[in-house]
């Protein structure tokens, strides 16, 4: 006892999580090798997670639920875990997945940066890299944000797969990220993505200049019961909107930007002459 670490729940979610630990577990009066017997983990893991040196993962706060009984209770564990999974995330964002999950329509527009749906584990992987190395967010977040973004994907996968509708700006396939193999390989995956037979893929060129009607990344849903979610985000916030009046506007600003955009042929055609570096 006179060596244990002082620990601060306000600090972060994975903070809380190991505070409420350590307060279960001296509640029973159990050691960290007891609960870690009872867990099937070892003490020097419970001691880990318990002073923030080690996340914890979703099969530990499941573990955690049984050994303290919290099975059926509203705050549990394993909803706590996700706080911490959702936690790099902006606001809105987890909500708005888990519609993303089941729409029968999904419509996109990005800037800069591929679609998050459409990137390969290695473009995805040199953002998160990058992220890391400005300090946006630590490694672990990194790989839980490329761990989320194959969930997403895999999501996708289903029988009845949703029509996917995306617009980039071109800037989206003329920023290098990762190098020429990284890049290759991500341009590859758009040519396959648009051979799709439930996906249109169209570039917004440069030229539409100020006819552009997004300056920011757009996500609209059409849901299995036809009402429509919108999430659009900035750089620090994000922000989801079910209001017929605020997400009707956005989907016919959708199909103007559309109409701008060059047909999926021309923009597969566009996409191969950058990976072969014509202009």
């Amino acid at each position: 006892m006179v060596n244990r670490k002082k620990l601060n729940p306000d600090a972060s979610p994975q903070a809380a999580f190991g505070a409420r630990l350590r307060r279960s577990r001296d509640a029973r009066g159990w050691k960290q090798d007891d609960l870690g017997a009872r867990m099937g983990y070892s003490g020097r893991h419970i001691s880990a997670v318990e002073t923030g040196r080690k996340p914890p993962t979703l099969a530990f706060a499941v573990r955690a639920d049984i050994v303290f009984g919290l099975e059926h209770a509203a705050d549990t564990f394993e909803r706590a875990w996700r706080e911490i999974r959702h936690g790099s995330l902006l606001e809105g964002f987890p909500e708005y997945v888990g519609h993303e999950a089941h729409a029968a329509e999904i419509r996109l527009y990005n800037i800069g940066i591929i679609p998050g749906l459409l990137q390969t584990p290695e473009y995805a992987k040199v953002l998160a890299d990058s992220a890391i190395r400005r300090g946006a967010i630590t490694p672990e977040q990194a790989a839980e944000r490329i761990s989320f973004l194959a969930e997403r994907q895999a999501a996708l996968v289903r029988p009845l797969p949703p029509t996917m509708l995306v617009v980039m700006d071109e800037s989206c396939i003329r920023r290098p990220i990762g190098g020429p193999e990284v890049m290759c390989a991500q341009l590859d995956r758009l040519v396959e993505f648009a051979a799709l037979p439930n996906t249109i893929l169209q570039i917004a060129p440069f030229d539409i200049g100020e006819r552009r009607p997004f300056d920011l990344p757009v996500n609209l849903l059409t849901l299995p019961d036809r009402s429509m979610v919108a999430y659009a985000e900035s750089q620090a916030q994000g922000h989801l909107d079910r209001e017929p009046t605020s997400v009707l506007p956005m989907l016919t600003a959708y199909h103007q930007l559309q109409a701008e955009a060059v047909s999926q042929a021309d923009s597969v055609a566009m996409i191969n002459q950058v990976r072969k570096g014509t202009p």
